[in-house]
């Protein structure tokens, strides 16, 4: 993998929720999610030349379909030199995902990058759009983070393991999040929780460790709102500085405000 430096810090670029359709002129709540999608990863060129790997943490589809699955394969390789690493969302289809990225890039999987691991996990239930770890991805997980011992580890999942303070959202975080969460405390080298999911920029702590989301690269849902509601800032990206020795430095950027996106606010739902 790039960029074995004990010194350096690893660049990690996260992007997530692109609810790409099988026709390039699909929208989601009125935008054109492929000409989203497009703005964020030329952002993403000219701010982030020396990306050592790439998050895309779920909902990379909104219909599931093969076109878009391949699409978004070759946006990926197109943009990155660095290794891209997929987990799913309730959106995707995991069985056509699959034709699309090699089984080691998908989660459940482990990063090993300098002196960190990034653990990717599951938390789709099939049908389903609230989270859950099954058995299975807890196995995984309390696995990765006894082999972890001496490493900064960062966990990623699609949905969030801690309320957002969105009232409707927060009815779809991850089931057993208390499961999780106890797997987490149990391991004090974990970092950082990230996920996508909520379409919004959060930033949190507990315990010690960092959790943040991302903004999606379409439609942005409003922060702090008690019913759906979508706001009216510009799609984007988030990255992470990962240092050897355990510190995590991230923003988020966004989609210059001159560039304007036809959005449907006035929307209930989707």
């Amino acid at each position: 993998m790039a960029n074995n430096s004990t010194k350096n810090p690893v660049r990690v670029v996260q992007l997530s929720d692109t609810h790409l359709f099988e026709s390039i002129e699909g929208k989601l709540l009125g935008l054109n999610t492929e000409n989203s999608l497009t703005q964020v990863l030329e952002l993403i060129r000219q701010e982030q030349p020396g990306t050592d790997l790439v998050l895309a943490t779920g909902d990379l589809s909104q219909d599931g379909s093969e076109a878009s699955y391949r699409r978004f394969h070759d946006h990926m390789n197109n943009t990155f030199i660095a290794p891209v690493y997929w987990l799913p969302g309730n959106h995707d289809i995991l069985s056509t995902m699959n034709l699309h990225k090699a089984a080691e890039s998908m989660a459940p999987c482990v990063i090993a990058v300098n002196n960190w691991q990034i653990i990717m996990l599951d938390s789709t239930i099939e049908g389903e759009v609230p989270g859950y770890m099954d058995n299975s991805q807890l196995q995984f997980l309390e696995q990765s983070l006894q082999a972890s011992q001496g490493s900064h580890v960062m966990v990623c999942l699609h949905h969030q393991p801690v309320p957002v303070g969105c009232k409707w959202l927060d009815h779809q975080l991850v089931g057993n999040a208390e499961q999780f969460l106890k797997v987490i405390d149990r391991y004090d080298n974990v970092r950082a929780l990230v996920w996508g999911h909520v379409h919004q920029d959060f930033v949190g702590e507990r315990n010690g460790v960092k959790l943040m989301s991302v903004p999606s690269t379409c439609v942005q849902f409003r922060p702090g709102s008690e019913q759906f509601g979508v706001d009216d800032i510009n799609p984007g990206y988030r990255w992470f500085d990962l240092y050897s020795d355990g510190r995590i430095e991230t923003s988020v950027s966004r989609v210059a405000e001159e560039i304007s996106f036809e959005v449907d606010y006035a929307s209930k739902g989707y």
